[in-house]
């Protein structure tokens, strides 16, 4: 019953994750939480939860930003640059949770996922702003339409850091925030920024795994069983994105989005 409780979370994790550029860990943390005790047969910590899945993270990202270089969606220099900063964030994240107690951790996270949960549902409707970058970089997709983007080195930098820094703390991989954010601020085409962002979650989710496997909270043996259908997950779900409209399976993701975050908040709060 574990191995098959680990291969769905990792499968679902990671065709999510894949499809819409959130590298999977926003699934995977709540799954092992709430889910571990019912089909593991024991209790998973806050730490280890997150410290394994930045780990599953590595190889769901690295079979996603594969399959994306092949198709040439992916911006290595703008995804260096976010890892300046997105990097250390990340061990600093992650340094950071061995210190939180469970009850803020399900809070934060709850809340954290709350906003996710609306920017995804009011995404389409946020016009991408209008701002005239210093750096500006044109892409030509496979339709042959023209696209113009572009950001700054300081604003790069920062945002960076900040989804470094949530990437690790929460073990998400950060990409709930920088495909927004790269779409909106800086006006990349969505199907670069989802590819771009998974390249940032592999080195980020390096950083991130090194600093929790130091603090003895990554689960190897978890690992071991959501690695195999990761890899398989993050393939597909580059393969769908780049052939299927993403519509319906956002609107699932938004709904239990909100659902898994009003549970969290409601146990974090004490209110339980």
């Amino acid at each position: 019953m574990s191995i098959l409780f680990y291969t769905a979370v990792g499968l679902v994790a990671a065709t999510f994750g894949s499809l819409v550029g959130l590298g999977g860990g926003i699934i995977i943390v709540p799954a092992l939480v709430y889910l571990g005790p019912l089909f593991v047969g024991e209790s998973i910590t806050i730490s280890t939860a997150v410290g394994t899945s930045l780990a599953v993270l590595i190889f769901t990202a690295l079979s996603s930003t594969a399959a994306f270089m092949r198709q040439q969606r992916v911006d290595f220099r703008s995804g260096w640059l976010f890892f300046t900063t997105s990097g250390p964030a990340a061990m600093l994240g992650s340094y950071m949770t061995h210190f939180i107690d469970a009850q803020s951790f399900q809070l934060g996270f709850g809340l954290f996922m709350l906003c996710m949960s609306m920017l995804l549902i009011f995404r389409d409707r946020i016009p991408p702003l209008r701002v005239n970058w210093s750096i500006k970089r044109t892409y030509v997709d496979s339709n042959g339409h023209k696209h113009v983007y572009g950001y700054s080195i300081p604003t790069a930098l920062l945002l960076g850091f900040l989804v470094g820094a949530i990437s690790g703390l929460f073990g998400i991989g950060g990409g709930s925030l920088f495909v927004p954010a790269m779409v909106l601020l800086y006006r990349y085409p969505p199907h670069m920024a989802t590819a771009t962002s998974m390249f940032v979650i592999l080195l980020s989710s390096i950083t991130g795994t090194v600093m929790h496997a130091s603090l003895g909270e990554v689960d190897y043996g978890m690992v071991l069983y959501l690695a195999p259908t990761a890899i398989i997950g993050g393939l597909l779900g580059a393969k769908i994105a780049s052939k299927l409209s993403s519509t319906k399976l956002l609107w699932v993701l938004r709904i239990s989005f909100l659902l898994i975050a009003c549970k969290m908040i409601f146990e974090g709060s004490g209110l339980t």
